[in-house]
């Protein structure tokens, strides 16, 4: 498979446009004509403003088009203008331009429903979707925060926070990083503005994150760290939502730990995880995240197979009967995790049907993950009789430019 600055621009046009939009419908959206487009994918008289024109249609930087930068995995036409429009959104109301299509902006009451469908869509792992509230979510806020009497700004710069949050995880997870450092900073400041401790933790934990994903891991672990003891709570006079965020936080510690192989801390932090989760006795909703037993005990059991503890790992799964009570995106992740354990544990046909299952219900959220790539290739690897069955499942969440999921370490899958 040639590497993306070996085609010609021509062809790499043709691949970002893809077998879901004709050369007709690229010319409609261009301006251009369908010969132009046909002659541009031949590498025929491409001029300056046909490119910047296909550019613009393709949502795609010219540097991609030209060759000089691989497009993202897995990200696609609808990927690609979501993330144009919220990179906009979010750098246009940092600098204080505010948007001249909300004319009267929703009450503050409207924008915590509007909040929470945001949170429903990213964790559902609908994250195009939720991207695509984000934007129009950031500018109504920054006009409420405007709107707001002096004195009374408080709540408004939490809404902000929040859609400034939720627009960095998007960003984060469709694999746009410059747009989640910036997008995470900026919901920091406002988190200060609103001078609330709990989404100021919120934020600091969404920055591990990104750190995360940035295999900045030493610096993931401090921040997760730090913004779990700020906001630990006594357990005696806790309320619920308290615990949600402060178990949610402890957990995401533990997964940051067992990604630098510590396994005293993530151990640690899985014990706080799990007393959490049994206090709560069930799963709870709060900020925008939810926690209780399930959630502690599943993402215990990709702790364990990041720290190589695949018996563990593998019991804990069994002793799981139902996830129907968490959201979309953890029962994912829960899938990949235990087909990975399984994997490791040489179930090659146990592990090959759970990472089907979870690929056919959710391709979409499929495609935005590293994992189903990595077991995939340890069950080829084990197994040569599956490699077909294995090929045709990577077909299901192959990139945009026909190449399958490379090999990753499982430790910084995620």
């Amino acid at each position: 498979m040639p590497q993306w600055s070996e085609y010609s621009t021509g062809q790499r046009i043709k691949i970002l446009r893809g077998r879901n939009l004709t050369q007709t419908e690229l010319a409609e959206a261009t301006g251009l004509t369908v010969d132009t487009i046909a002659r541009a994918e031949r590498d025929v008289a491409l001029t300056l403003p046909t490119l910047l024109a296909v550019s613009a249609a393709l949502h795609a930087d010219v540097s991609v088009i030209v060759g000089q930068q691989a497009p993202r995995r897995a990200v696609t036409r609808q990927d690609r203008r979501v993330l144009q429009t919220l990179s906009r959104t979010v750098h246009d109301t940092a600098a204080g331009i505010l948007p001249s299509t909300v004319d009267e902006p929703p009450t503050l009451e409207e924008l915590r429903t509007i909040t929470g469908t945001a949170w429903d869509q990213y964790w559902a792992g609908n994250y195009v979707e939720a991207g695509a509230v984000a934007a129009p979510f950031l500018q109504n806020a920054v006009v409420r925060l405007h709107a707001q009497p002096a004195g009374q700004q408080a709540e408004a710069w939490s809404v902000l926070s929040d859609a400034y949050r939720i627009s960095a995880y998007v960003a984060n997870l469709l694999g746009s990083r410059d747009l989640a450092y910036a997008a995470i900073g900026h919901a920091h400041k406002a988190a200060e503005q609103a001078a609330d401790p709990m989404r100021a933790a919120l934020v600091d934990s969404g920055r591990a994150w990104v750190y995360l994903r940035d295999a900045r891991l030493e610096d993931a672990l401090n921040l997760a760290t730090k913004a779990a003891m700020d906001i630990e709570p006594r357990f005696s006079a806790a309320t619920p939502e308290e615990l949600v965020v402060y178990g949610s936080h402890v957990n995401f510690a533990a997964v940051v730990a067992s990604r630098k192989d510590d396994g005293v801390r993530a151990g640690d932090f899985l014990s706080q995880s799990h007393a959490i989760g049994t206090r709560l006795g069930n799963e709870c909703r709060a900020y925008g995240t939810l926690f209780g037993p399930v959630t502690a005990t599943t993402q215990a059991v990709g702790i364990k197979v990041a720290l190589g503890e695949t018996g563990t790992a593998l019991s804990l799964a069994d002793s799981i009967h139902d996830v129907s009570g968490l959201q979309g995106a953890a029962r994912n992740r829960y899938a990949l995790d235990k087909a990975m354990a399984q994997a490791d544990a040489k179930m090659w046909d146990s592990s090959l049907e759970t990472l089907e299952e979870v690929c056919r219900e959710a391709p979409e959220w499929v495609r935005h993950q590293a994992l189903p790539g990595v077991i995939a290739e340890k069950i080829s690897l084990g197994s040569t009789a599956r490699v077909r069955q294995i090929s045709e499942l990577l077909g299901v969440v192959a990139t945009p430019y026909g190449q399958s999921f490379a090999p990753a370490n499982r430790r910084t899958a995620l």
